[in-house]
């Protein structure tokens, strides 16, 4: 009995060690191996004793354990990005097939990363697994870098004992989502990117330069015409409010994105304005259709339910108007409507996109058929984003040069009068 209530002591105190992932911390050590030589190295435990006892399992002497240094301004290394999260998930699985056990594999990948969170959050992973947590519940402590959709992939890969598959899977899913979300970026820049360097052009020639065509007009004595005088007066306006001007904007900006984040209302406004933009539009209507298709293939291949499958994958479409239309979705197919009639309901996937939908339920291969509808229209917007680099190219230099050519007429004007005149 006193054994029994011993053991569950111990299970009690393993739990809530696992759950206090903040009182784990760095530390530097020094030691001295088998062999009489120095070593240095990092360990992330509880406490320094705790440091010492596991390098003494491994045939080192310590001799000096002392925490690390916390940097002086925030936590050391850049934020954790995506692509990381996608490198980590294809190496990890390299190592399950190749038959490397999950804690080495962690120590493995952890030890090659240069990023210091990466690495600091990859061996506290690796130390909740050493303690008895299932890898679902070590990642699931992170939910910013895995989110629901990974958590329960690694879930169902675990329970079915499919986990190398499974991780696989996982890491040419989030490689292709990382890829269609860089092309994304890609063409939502260039207009950007044309738009920020007029404006700047502008407001530096007519806060820099026109004034200085403007002292010459003052000894002409004639009025000016009038392109010339509204460049002036756009000029005078620019000189003694560029503070406001630029205030304005940033302050707009920052406030729209506000609104973007915080008003469900203005975010839909939004998406529902961005898919109607000519060829930005269907861009972002070909990469939510291919990352609902990838993301549901993923996980009805992982075994997941259907109607589970469609909760994970209403927030990965990356589109406000398509996460809806998901919910929609889940919604029908929860009360038995068949998946390729809830989706023509929402009239926003392709007729292409049903039909084979249709087909792969019908031929019970629903997952592969996604999968091949991911991959057409990954491919489209890979084209289409190359395509749209290819216009806008020539598009900045035209809009660039019309802006400055306009207003050089415009100061020239004057000169080109007063030419007339003499001659």
């Amino acid at each position: 009995m006193a054994t029994a209530t011993a053991a569950k002591a111990q299970r009690t105190q393993i739990g809530q060690d696992r759950a206090k992932v903040g009182d784990l911390q760095v530390f530097t050590w020094t030691g001295i191996d088998k062999r009489g030589v120095k070593i240095t190295g990092e360990h992330i435990s509880k406490s320094a004793s705790l440091v010492k006892a596991d390098l003494r399992k491994q045939g080192i002497n310590p001799q000096v354990v002392k925490p690390k240094p916390k940097p002086l301004f925030g936590q050391a290394g850049k934020a954790i990005t995506g692509r990381d999260i996608a490198v980590f998930s294809r190496q990890l699985a390299t190592m399950m097939a190749a038959g490397v056990p999950m804690v080495q594999g962690f120590e493995i990948v952890a030890g090659g990363q240069a990023n210091p969170r990466m690495k600091d959050m990859l061996t506290a992973i690796k130390t909740d697994i050493e303690g008895g947590a299932a890898l679902n519940e070590a990642l699931g402590k992170y939910p910013v870098q895995f989110d629901e959709l990974y958590v329960n992939l690694v879930k169902a890969g675990e329970s079915a004992g499919v986990l190398d598959t499974v991780l696989d899977t996982i890491a040419t899913y989030k490689e292709n989502i990382e890829n269609i979300k860089g092309k994304i970026k890609k063409a939502m820049f260039y207009p950007a990117a044309v738009l920020a360097v007029a404006f700047l052009v502008s407001a530096i020639l007519l806060i820099f330069v026109i004034p200085q065509f403007e002292n010459v007009f003052k000894n002409f004595g004639a009025d000016l015409p009038a392109f010339t005088q509204m460049l002036v007066n756009l000029s005078r306006f620019m000189v003694s409010y560029w503070w406001a001007v630029f205030g304005i904007l940033i302050g707009g900006i920052a406030g729209i994105v506000m609104l973007y984040q915080r008003s469900e209302k203005f975010a839909r406004l939004v998406g529902r304005m961005l898919l109607k933009i000519p060829v930005i539009g269907e861009i972002l209507r070909q990469s939510a259709i291919a990352r609902f298709a990838r993301t549901l293939g993923v996980t009805f291949k992982a075994g997941v339910p259907l109607v589970e499958a469609l909760d994970s994958v209403a927030n990965a479409t990356g589109s406000v108007v398509y996460n809806e239309a998901v919910k929609r979705i889940r919604e029908d197919v929860a009360v038995g409507h068949q998946l390729q009639l809830a989706m023509r309901q929402t009239n926003l996937f392709p007729n292409m996109v049903t039909q084979m939908v249709a087909i792969g339920e019908e031929a019970g291969a629903l997952d592969a058929m996604l999968f091949k509808i991911a991959e057409f229209f990954e491919t489209e917007v890979n084209n289409a984003v190359d395509a749209l680099s290819s216009l806008l190219e020539p598009m900045i230099m035209v809009i660039i040069g019309g802006v400055v050519g306009s207003m050089v007429v415009g100061m020239y004007l004057p000169i080109f009068k007063l030419g007339s005149v003499v001659g």
